[in-house]
């Protein structure tokens, strides 16, 4: 069995794919484009991976964890909400310095069925949350969740996350083919849950 790409490296900075599996199917993924990042397959042969899988791939690249590790790749990240703490734990344990952020959709606690923010306090010190759109009938048909009450789980998870102390930023990708992203009014959601605010136009390539 060939090796899983689960660590890969972006702009001199590491990133981890734990998981393909997703509870969004977003129109506008990379994945519907494209099977690599940067020469890099991000589809996994199986999803029966382990912490230390992650930790043997991201021994070879010590020396960029100054830039900080982001978890993302081809999937949800809290799909593996344990081995990304096991990793996390890893991490700030032996490297203590190090800045961690999790590109999330936000359904980590409707995922996990249980509250798991608290679990990441210490771990996690910031969320990139994908708002997708200022309002659900818009949400739905950008993300096409597979989960019920996708939108308002991922706002919830937002506020929690942003009154827990994480550094919290909700995103949007504006200038998708021909869908009203209303800049100004997912600004406003994400300043009312208390978070950051990005807008990151369309990339027909993802970065």
């Amino acid at each position: 069995m060939k090796e899983e790409n689960l660590v890969y490296i972006l702009d001199g900075k590491i990133y981890i794919n734990l998981t393909n599996m997703c509870t969004n199917n977003c129109i506008f993924c990379l994945r519907h484009q494209k099977d690599d990042v940067v020469g890099t397959n991000m589809w996994l042969e199986t999803e029966k991976i382990t912490a230390n899988d992650v930790i043997e791939q991201l021994k070879p690249h010590l020396d960029k964890l100054s830039k900080g590790v982001t978890f993302c790749g081809y999937g949800e990240p809290t799909m593996k909400t344990e081995i990304l703490k096991e990793v996390a734990q890893w991490i700030k344990e032996n490297y203590p310095t190090t800045y961690i952020k999790v590109n999330t959709n936000g359904h980590g606690n409707a995922i996990n069925k249980k509250d798991i923010l608290p679990e990441l306090k210490g771990l996690v010190d910031e969320f990139s949350i994908s708002l997708n759109a200022q309002d659900e009938k818009l949400y739905k048909e950008l993300s096409q969740p597979k989960i019920d009450n996708a939108y308002e789980e991922m706002k919830k998870f937002a506020k929690e996350a942003s009154s827990l102390g994480f550094k919290t930023t909700l995103s949007v990708v504006s200038k998708y083919k021909d869908y009203d992203v209303n800049i100004e009014q997912c600004e406003n959601i994400a300043k009312d849950l208390g978070a950051n605010f990005r807008n990151r136009e369309y990339i027909p390539n993802g970065y």
